[in-house]
């Protein structure tokens, strides 16, 4: 599995047996696989639609040098936390979580596709927090009025859709079409992609919450944007994360104290810093698969160049990337 940021270039080796042998190599383009921005991947991958937390980058309300320096320059903006799906044999697609920033994603995802309409053949949810299902409400009658667009839910997020408007006049009109998941059952979406949801411990206070293993051919990706700490789930993510190729996993919060005023005992997250000394024993290959994901607008992971960034990094971790390719 390779990870770029809309482009990743392989360079070939030549053994030396003399300059001319090299240099026709290099005409012919002998063991050579060139890859351009301009040139989407052949095989099915994944498309970072976005890596903010649930309010986005900026928040609502932050006049604190964190959001202040989007509003200075809205190129430091970034969307909230949802992946595409996308399968260039089929021409299928498919998103996970539908955010608030949902219109300007499917304008992102667009430019992935090779048909006018942007709609992905389904909706993946992880649970009920703002950040991840009210991009629905773009799929009404309102706005784009879809045609029974299907939404995979967990039972008590399938419940909460169906009982609670506005969501549930989206199931009336028949604007999407709900279909059921279960915990550790795999969903087949073609004979190349599957998908399996994951139970995860997080404050569940109108549905249970889910991360996704994403199956792509022998290739495995992990998604998991909210949890609360790694130790009150049942589940080893060492051994997860030895098991899959990628994983995008949550670090809301940099670390302890960074938002002033409330408890964050109250929004438990595994901060980066737990998480980087939780990981800090698996090997180089098994580190460069932690990929941090649904960043808080406190957090200086969404600061290029920050100290927060370098640090990551030197620990042989990595960070999402909005626009980032994901080769599967």
């Amino acid at each position: 599995m390779e990870v770029g940021n809309h482009s990743n270039l392989k360079y070939f080796n030549v053994k030396s047996v003399g300059f001319i042998l090299f240099f026709l190599c290099i005409l012919i383009s002998c063991n050579q696989k060139v890859e351009i921005s301009e040139v989407k991947p052949l095989n099915p991958y994944l498309l970072v639609l976005g890596v903010a937390q649930d309010a986005g980058y900026p928040q609502a309300g932050c006049e604190k040098e964190c959001c202040q320096r989007v509003y200075k320059d809205s190129k430091n903006g970034r969307f909230v936390v949802s992946l595409a799906l996308i399968d260039p044999i089929s021409n299928e697609n498919w998103i996970f979580d539908a955010t608030p920033d949902f219109p300007k994603q499917l304008k992102l995802l667009s430019t992935h596709l090779q048909k006018e309409e942007n709609l992905p053949n389904g909706i993946f949810l992880t649970h009920a927090h703002i950040g991840h299902y009210t991009g629905l409400m773009h799929l009404g009658r309102e706005a784009i009025g879809s045609n029974n667009l299907p939404v995979y839910a967990m039972p008590k997020m399938k419940s909460y859709l169906e009982t609670n408007g506005p969501w549930s006049q989206l199931v009336s009109l028949k604007n999407i079409e709900l279909k059921n998941l279960q915990k550790n059952s795999t969903i087949v979406l073609n004979e190349r992609i599957s998908v399996t949801p994951i139970q995860v411990p997080h404050r569940d206070e109108y549905s249970e919450t889910v991360g996704f293993i994403i199956n792509v051919n022998s290739k495995k990706a992990l998604f998991i944007p909210d949890i609360n700490k790694w130790s009150t789930w049942e589940v080893d993510i060492l051994d997860l994360i030895k098991e899959v190729d990628i994983t995008l996993l949550d670090a809301t919060f940099f670390k302890d104290g960074e938002i002033k005023g409330r408890l964050m005992s109250e929004i438990p997250h595994p901060f980066v810093e737990e998480s980087m000394e939780l990981f800090k024993d698996l090997s180089d290959s098994n580190k460069k698969k932690v990929h941090f994901i649904h960043f808080n607008h406190t957090n200086p992971l969404l600061i290029d160049g920050s100290e927060a960034q370098k640090s990551v990094l030197k620990n042989g971790f990595n960070f999402a990337k909005q626009g980032e390719i994901i080769k599967m």
